[in-house]
């Protein structure tokens, strides 16, 4: 898609969280992608190395008073949500929705161990309200951000995890401005998130990009190959006797 448009395919490093990255798999990234046929220039960007650029975004956002310190742990968070409620969703694109516990802490209360969220509803009153552009085929379209989605079923995002300085949200959407993308290209499972990111764009005065969330590779089970179940999932492949046309078919990018 990047050569069709005379554009240039970037590789991105993402490793904020240091306790899930391994030296020898970010080599298998770099031996995946080559096999697939695909080149980069170099350097790379790694988030490792620009904590103080989402530092910066987040400043922003705390100074808009939109921010605030969460001490929640995962158990404290499903007693708080209750019995569910049929009809009343528990989950989002973040994870299960935040119940709103510490909403009115102050940012001066923040402690190391907290986590920083952002507080939706305030953010959707100072945001100017974005559409994005999806070409995906599951989900082609302009699709206009959904406030009562996002309050709903989204809820209070976490924009810094607990000893990562950073979260997926706030990263990516910091990134994609600097290094002044015009088309992002991700799995489907991600389409969910892309509100939250194009909130955080109309917040921070950032640019949207287009959107392309192309199919995931399956299992005859239909489940979803994953870093957690298999690391070395387009090698096993490989080693299968699979080609890369073969994998561009799978995801719809053939």
């Amino acid at each position: 898609m990047a050569r069709a448009a005379q554009g240039v395919f970037l590789l991105r490093i993402e490793d904020i969280d240091q306790s899930r990255s391994r030296a020898h798999w970010e080599e298998q990234i770099y031996e995946d992608l080559s096999w697939l046929g695909l080149t980069w220039p170099t350097p790379i960007m790694r988030q490792s190395d620009r904590l103080h650029r989402y530092r910066a975004a987040l400043d922003q956002l705390t100074s808009m008073g939109l921010t605030y310190p969460c001490r929640c742990n995962r158990a404290d968070i499903e007693a708080a949500a209750g019995a569910p409620q049929e009809g009343v969703p528990q989950f989002g694109p973040d994870g299960r929705i935040y119940p709103g516990t510490c909403r009115d802490r102050a940012m001066s209360e923040a402690r190391d161990s907290d986590v920083i969220r952002l507080n939706m509803r305030k953010a959707l009153q100072a945001a100017h309200i974005r559409a994005f552009t999806e070409t995906g085929p599951d989900h082609q379209g302009i699709h206009a951000l959904d406030p009562e989605q996002l309050v709903h079923k989204v809820g209070d995002i976490i924009l810094v995890r607990r000893n990562m300085g950073s979260s997926y949200h706030l990263s990516v959407v910091v990134d994609d401005a600097d290094q002044r993308i015009t088309d992002v290209v991700r799995g489907e499972d991600l389409f969910e998130a892309t509100q939250i990111h194009v909130l955080l764009q109309a917040l921070l005065g950032l640019p949207t990009p287009i959107y392309h969330h192309h199919g995931l590779i399956r299992d005859p089970a239909g489940k979803r190959l994953a870093k957690r179940d298999d690391a070395r999932a387009i090698a096993k492949y490989r080693s299968d006797g699979a080609t890369p046309q073969d994998i561009r078919n799978r995801v719809g990018l053939g």
